[in-house]
């Protein structure tokens, strides 16, 4: 149709160019949060019904769009609404996340993941937990799985308390992040066991560290609608103020009503000591 706007498709080999010619491109990634939270591209933000309207009205609509979802499907709905809205330039995957993951695994040099790095500690693994580590085909308590995650980042994304409490008592590194710039504390976050994600803020896992996009923890759990999660992180004393790159909040992020409510109390609790 004569005046249409239209978005552009470009393929997982095509991306590294394009991301070079488009340095400040928002980057987004239309999958659900615990799949976005586990191997987001990097840079990207979960993109939702919940944080469409704020994107599509706070952006500059003469920054470039790049959109991808699982397998190139509901990437080409988002990418013409993008384009619909007057979005200058706007461009989504071919084939999507799973097309990209192809295409990473042939470019990427042979590389085991799972080597233990010359700083790792030399300290005796306890029986039991060099057995989980054998269980999940890692070499060592500070070895590397895929994405880059560390041993204790696994164990906290599956909820294994007894595993994350043998890495916390060798000595793990808790500042280790991974490809997205997680921390373990973030992966625990996703599985959402409350009791968890204490252990790992009393052990020292950096409680507001924000990862390449510069989002938080109580950012994720507020964009994902998790309500105990953010509850906990609050109690435990989560920073509420720090903004993303893209100058969202996690109150801009809040994806339900008891997100919402929660952040919104905090905030005002907190003018009488901004105000002094």
């Amino acid at each position: 149709m004569t005046g249409q706007r239209t978005y552009r498709r470009i393929t997982a080999a095509e991306l590294p160019a394009w991301r070079e010619r488009h340095p400040q491109a928002l980057m987004l990634d239309a999958r659900d949060a615990a799949h976005h939270a586990q191997d987001a591209l990097p840079g990207a933000l979960c993109l939702s019904r919940d944080n469409q309207d704020a994107l599509l009205l706070r952006t500059d609509r003469r920054r470039p769009v790049f959109i991808y979802c699982y397998h190139g499907r509901a990437s080409q709905t988002w990418a013409q609404m993008f384009a619909d809205f007057g979005f200058t330039e706007v461009v989504d995957l071919i084939g999507g996340h799973a097309a990209w993951l192809v295409h990473a695994q042939a470019a990427a040099r042979p590389v085991d993941l799972r080597v233990v790095p010359p700083a790792a500690s030399a300290r005796p693994v306890a029986p039991a937990l060099a057995a989980w580590l054998a269980q999940q085909g890692l070499s060592g308590p500070e070895a590397r799985a895929a994405h880059g995650n560390t041993p204790l980042m696994l164990a906290a994304w599956r909820g294994q308390a007894d595993a994350v409490q043998a890495l916390l008592a060798h000595g793990v590194a808790l500042d280790a992040t991974n490809a997205d710039g997680n921390n373990a504390l973030w992966l625990a976050c996703v599985h959402g066991e409350p009791a968890l994600i204490e252990c790992l803020v009393r052990a020292g896992v950096p409680l507001d560290h924000a990862n390449k996009v510069g989002a938080t923890c109580l950012m994720y759990a507020s964009s994902a609608g998790k309500t105990l999660v953010l509850r906990t992180l609050l109690a435990l004393g989560a920073d509420w103020r720090p903004r993303t790159q893209d100058d969202f909040t996690a109150l801009d992020m809040a994806a339900n009503l008891e997100c919402l409510q929660l952040l919104r109390e905090v905030e005002r609790r907190a003018r009488p000591a901004l105000a002094a």
